[in-house]
């Protein structure tokens, strides 16, 4: 039996045994012991029955009324999981092309939550209960406008699904023929007030837009962004306003002004900006300059790479949750693109010696907040990217390859130099609107550029290794370069100062310590080991470093270049002096910090009850056995 058909077998195994479940759950309820006496559970074969079904729960009349397959024959004008389906879907729903509705309001509402369903994929309740409804309100012309309001459950659809919500109910206001939402000035004040009073007293949000930002927005959103009263604290300032029906602080509303419309206003606009037009959605256009708002005070401190040190991820840091690198800085994970079994969108792989070395603390399925490219990851474990650097209690240095190898040295080690690679696939930073930023020079990267040149893309030794770079004039292999960018001038001046009083044994290099260029070899991430007060390079990376910069005939000339440098630059120092092509070992570090762990802890049920046992509407909200057998 071919892959393929195997796969196949295995899921109609899967299907015929879940009919068969339902079919005996079907009977059991039958009975009349349940207070319901059918399966409310409704099973759906793809997406587009998913998003029937769970909007069916609020409006039960659109089931069998042609919506999904309405569904597939939009993805295949656009694609799965397109916006424009949301849209076109939502569109027809409330212009009643399936089923009619009591009235307008209702109509839009239904279409509205179908268009989101389908961006959250008919999985999560946020379509039913995060989405409150819409209220028409007028404009202080007379016209009349939308305002969609959220709860609480909002969170459960994601930053992104949920701000699209949002376009979605511009959508269908547009095409419904109703007006744009017209703030006031008092308006856009409460929204900044309520959003701070909100951060500071109940809950911080992971994206703080600042006051312009917020009065920007408010300003130029074609639908109100409004929500039910959530806290029992009132706003402190801007209350009792004619539009805005509570003084309450309203939490659906401060995480769509938070971590949904201004954190995720990169991604919308990167989608807006292809077709937005074409559904008249012109009125989106004023992301385009809010973007600008967003950027202008990174831009002030943006380095070389294009990138500036983003500390967003370590704001609301709570005590005992390690940091494990600051942002930009040498040292923290080094990014690494690509992908492995165990990782993903939102999951990224770290080296397994990397997690012991850090005494433990992250494991298989730990959240990481990473500086880059935002949000939080879940983290796997992939042997076949770069492991740690460390450097144990007598000084010397090593490369950690393997777990056998992090569990015999990790109770010797002193310090950690490098955390080794992060490996993040591209759809993490596209699905974030992230720009990619430089990886450091691997493996792969390598490969590629040996077959570029048809030369040989396995090396087994360093003087393999010299002899394709020179014959080829290929870069070096990534295993033979180091972290030239984690020292300064003098530290490299130091280093060249100090190598050429080096002795030789057995074409291994043997340098007198203590001397403050011994700090310059742990930098860069040189393996060595300290025996008898002396630091002894081993012959492999004696070869390689005396091939990257001569010392030995050409020491005169590289002090006379590094007097001369105009850059602060060592890794462009180096290459200018080499006789080898090489590439940028470090590329970018990415900061991190360890995330909720206690989120993996086991839910408990407040209260102990004796015995679990269906009740039904008779117990009221809480359930009660007592109420049950109150009303009879």
């Amino acid at each position: 039996m071919t892959s393929s058909k195997k796969i196949q077998a295995y899921f109609d195994r899967l299907r015929k045994q879940v009919d068969a479940a339902n079919e005996l759950a079907k009977k059991a309820r039958a009975t009349g012991v349940d207070p319901e006496k059918d399966v409310e559970i409704r099973l759906a074969a793809n997406m587009a029955e998913r998003v029937e079904g769970l909007i069916s729960v609020a409006a039960p009349h659109i089931l069998e009324k042609g919506i999904k397959e309405r569904i597939m024959e939009l993805e295949k004008e656009f694609d799965v999981l397109d916006w424009r389906v949301a849209l076109k879907i939502a569109e027809e729903v409330a212009k009643e092309k399936f089923c009619k509705f009591k009235d307008k309001k209702e109509a839009c509402e239904i279409g509205i939550r179908t268009g989101f369903a389908y961006v959250t994929v008919g999985v999560v309740s946020s379509p039913l209960d995060g989405v409150v409804g819409i209220d028409i309100k007028k404009r202080l012309d007379g016209k009349e406008y939308f305002c969609v309001n959220f709860a609480g459950p909002i969170r459960n659809a994601g930053g992104t699904a949920a701000a699209v919500c949002v376009i979605i109910t511009d959508y269908v206001r547009h095409v419904m023929g109703f007006d744009k939402y017209d703030a006031q000035p008092d308006e856009i004040k409460r929204a900044h007030t309520e959003i701070s009073d909100y951060h500071e007293r109940i809950s911080p949000r992971q994206y703080l837009p600042s006051e312009e930002e917020l009065h920007f927005l408010v300003q130029h959103l074609p639908v109100e962004v409004g929500a039910d009263p959530s806290e029992t604290r009132e706003v402190s300032n801007y209350k009792d306003l004619p539009r805005v029906p509570t003084n309450f602080i309203r939490s659906g509303f401060c995480l769509m002004m938070t971590d949904c419309i201004p954190l995720k206003a990169p991604k919308l606009w990167k989608q807006l900006s292809k077709w937005g037009k074409d559904f008249g959605l012109d009125s989106w256009n004023f992301l385009e300059e809010y973007l600008k708002l967003q950027t202008k005070a990174k831009a002030k401190d943006e380095e070389k790479v294009g990138i500036s040190p983003d500390y967003t991820y370590l704001k609301d840091l709570v005590a005992g949750r390690p940091v494990l690198g600051l942002p930009l800085s040498s040292g923290a994970f080094r990014v690494r693109y690509g992908r492995c079994r165990t990782t993903g969108l939102s999951a990224q792989a770290i080296h397994p010696a990397t997690m012991h070395v850090l005494n433990e603390f992250i494991a298989s399925g730990t959240q990481l907040k990473l500086e880059r490219p935002g949000k939080a990851a879940t983290i796997g474990s992939c042997s076949t990217i770069e492991g740690p650097i460390v450097k144990l209690q007598d000084g010397s240095v090593m490369f950690v390859q393997s777990l056998e190898m992090a569990q015999s040295v990790s109770s010797n080690i002193q310090e950690i130099l490098y955390l080794g690679d992060i490996l993040s696939c591209y759809g993490d930073y596209v699905n974030r609107a992230h720009p990619l930023v430089p990886a450091g020079y691997c493996e792969e990267w390598w490969v590629l550029e040996q077959e570029k040149a048809e030369a040989p893309t396995t090396v087994e030794n360093v003087d393999q290794a010299l002899e394709l770079s020179r014959k080829y004039g290929t870069p070096l292999h990534p295993r033979y370069c180091y972290h030239w960018n984690a020292l300064t001038l003098d530290q490299f001046k130091q280093l060249v100062e100090w190598l050429p009083s080096a002795a030789f044994v057995e074409e291994q290099a043997v340098l007198p310590i203590p001397h403050p260029a011994k700090r310059s070899l742990e930098l860069i991430g040189l393996p060595h080991r300290v025996i008898n007060d002396k630091a002894v390079i081993d012959e492999e990376h004696t070869k390689s470093l005396l091939a990257t910069i001569d010392i030995q005939s050409r020491h005169a000339e590289i002090m006379e270049a590094i007097e001369k440098s105009e850059t602060p630059d060592v890794f462009t120092l180096v290459k200018l002096i080499s006789s080898l092509s090489l590439r940028d070992k470090s590329g970018t570090f990415v900061g991190s910090r360890m995330g909720r762990p206690e989120k993996a802890k086991m839910r408990k049920m407040t209260g102990s009850p004796h015995v679990l046992f269906p009740v039904g509407e008779q117990g009221g909200r809480m359930r009660s056995f007592q109420s049950a057998l109150s009303a009879g």
